[in-house]
């Protein structure tokens, strides 16, 4: 008997094998959910219906989450196929390149304005399209990273991005928590995927995760797709407006030891 039997989950963010929806959709599916996949262009359309043709036959909807009509349209068909739903993972990020290298000084208006209406404001959305189809005692999760709160150089827009994505958690979880609704937030150390392989420098920020942290390795999508089914499962009932990391720990680190031991340093 699984952790999700029974659940009904919606996954937005799956761009190919590799990404962190991907091992949540996984994981969701291992522990008896039944799935829904979002999608965005004919580009990625491949890639998920191959997913959810493996994941049980799941429906697949396009939707580009900056149009509240769509969004509209999206609630009708899930409605429509599903009746319901008992899950959201809104894993959904958008910057342009110009935007994540150079300085913050530089961001523009309208490629600000783009970041947070994708990366953040979409999980709003989101929500408020499936209001009145959440099940009492759902639960949102949405995918952050420690840019929200510290500086990651060449992460910029997009960290502040994140930043007001966490806000959004915790304001979404007092609103909708008297319905026994949780949303809450997974920060995920650095995993190579299509979108974190824009960052520059992204292998050297793995490098130093994997030196550095306390488990002294790097995640992987399937160590988060773990922490989701438990913030979607009834174990996490009482869970609700909380960054949970799965990072091996780095984020607690206060100083970089290169690679010494405590003895040495």
């Amino acid at each position: 008997m699984g952790l999700l039997d029974g659940k009904i989950a919606l996954i937005t963010g799956v761009a190919n094998r590799w990404s962190i929806a991907t091992g949540i959709a996984r994981a969701f599916h291992a522990q008896g959910a039944r799935l829904c996949f979002i999608y965005q262009g004919e580009r990625v359309r491949d890639e998920v219906e191959k997913l959810a043709a493996e994941l049980g036959g799941a429906h697949c909807y396009p939707c580009d989450v900056t149009s509240d009509e769509a969004l509209a349209e999206l609630a009708a068909a899930v409605r429509r196929d599903y009746g319901r739903l008992d899950a959201l993972v809104h894993s959904i990020a958008y910057t342009n390149k110009e935007d994540l290298k150079g300085k913050v000084y530089t961001t523009s208006r309208d490629g600000f304005a783009l970041a947070l209406d994708i990366s953040s404001y979409s999980l709003i959305a989101l929500s408020n399209a499936f209001v009145d189809l959440f099940d009492d005692g759902a639960s949102i999760i949405a995918l952050t990273y420690l840019g929200s709160t510290a500086i990651v150089p060449n992460y910029n827009l997009a960290g502040i991005a994140k930043a007001a994505l966490e806000a959004i958690v915790r304001y979404l979880a007092y609103d909708l928590g008297p319905r026994g609704i949780r949303v809450n937030a997974i920060s995920a150390g650095p995993i190579s995927t299509a979108s974190s392989r824009q960052v520059h420098g992204l292998r050297y920020i793995l490098d130093v995760v994997a030196a550095e942290s306390p488990l002294r390795r790097n995640v992987t999508p399937e160590d988060v797709g773990k922490t989701a089914v438990y913030l979607a499962s009834d174990l996490a009932r009482a869970v609700t407006a909380e960054v949970h990391f799965v990072d091996s720990g780095f984020h607690a680190m206060g100083i970089m030891t290169n690679g010494r031991t405590p003895e040495s340093i």
